[in-house]
């Protein structure tokens, strides 16, 4: 690997969030191995620091209500939580 790969900084992930699906379970924020995610005052999850975000997907594979989907590069509007 050259240094300007080592140098250069990874794109943060894109996580979008399906509110209306989500039953607020908890289960990706417990998952989140970088604690990028956190539950809100209605226990709703949100994107709490996307620079932590490993881009593992693991919040994504465990959610039983596919109510959230990782990116791998960050589009131009960055996070969205959709209703």
């Amino acid at each position: 690997m050259t240094a300007a790969k080592t140098a250069e900084k990874k794109k943060p992930a894109r996580i979008d969030i399906f509110k209306a699906w989500c039953k607020g379970c908890g289960i990706c924020v417990a998952f989140c191995p970088k604690n990028a995610l956190a539950l809100d005052e209605t226990g709703l999850p949100y994107v709490k620091d996307l620079e932590q975000c490993a881009r593992c997907g693991l919040c994504e594979l465990r959610c039983p209500d596919f109510a959230i989907t990782v990116q791998q590069e960050k589009d131009e509007e960055g996070p969205e939580e959709k209703t």
